[in-house]
């Protein structure tokens, strides 16, 4: 037994001259089909490669379309980026307390409401004005999709501005 400090990277019987195995082209990849290329009814691949499985093995073509189509299948939407995901989360928690303010300070404004309007009256703008935020965070999560982020961005703040809770701001939680 040697204590050649080779002898760790080297296998019994391995004398060295063997070819070492490589990665095949892109060319031989696409020319080469999964053994089981097809999925039992109602099973999807996938994860990478997964959208030849099932498919018939492209033929070698100089034709662009061909493979515009073939990668166009592939694409996906990308996900919304960690730092607008805090944006919305932030935002949909400061609408949330909007709504829990808008309960809080239109209970306490039904008193001197019954006053000047009747019940019926006051209800309907009572129940608009508790999902306003709501509204607002839907409307403008819908309305700008497709647009560029900081767009979607100053729709949500503008409502954070505009939806703030004046009875719960002005006369508060005094009383409960």
């Amino acid at each position: 037994m040697t204590s050649d400090s080779d002898d760790a990277l080297s296998w019994d019987g391995d004398d060295g001259d063997s070819p070492t195995p490589t990665a095949p082209s892109p060319a031989e990849r696409k020319s080469v089909a999964p053994a089981d290329a097809t999925l039992p009814e109602g099973w999807n691949a996938v994860g990478k490669g997964s959208g030849a499985v099932g498919r018939p093995v492209p033929e070698e073509s100089d034709d662009a379309d061909a493979d515009a189509d073939a990668d166009a299948d592939d694409t996906e939407t990308p996900g919304l980026s960690t730092a607008m995901l805090l944006i919305l989360g932030v935002v949909g928690g400061i609408y949330l307390l909007y709504s829990v303010g808008w309960v809080v300070g239109g209970l306490r404004l039904k008193p001197l409401a019954n006053f000047f309007v009747i019940d019926a009256m006051f209800l309907p703008w009572f129940v608009l004005a508790v999902a306003a935020p709501l509204l607002w965070f839907l409307a403008s999560w819908v309305l700008t999709r497709g647009k560029a982020g900081w767009i979607r961005v100053s729709a949500l703040l503008l409502g954070v501005v505009l939806l703030v809770p004046w009875p719960f701001v002005t006369v508060g939680a005094i009383g409960l």
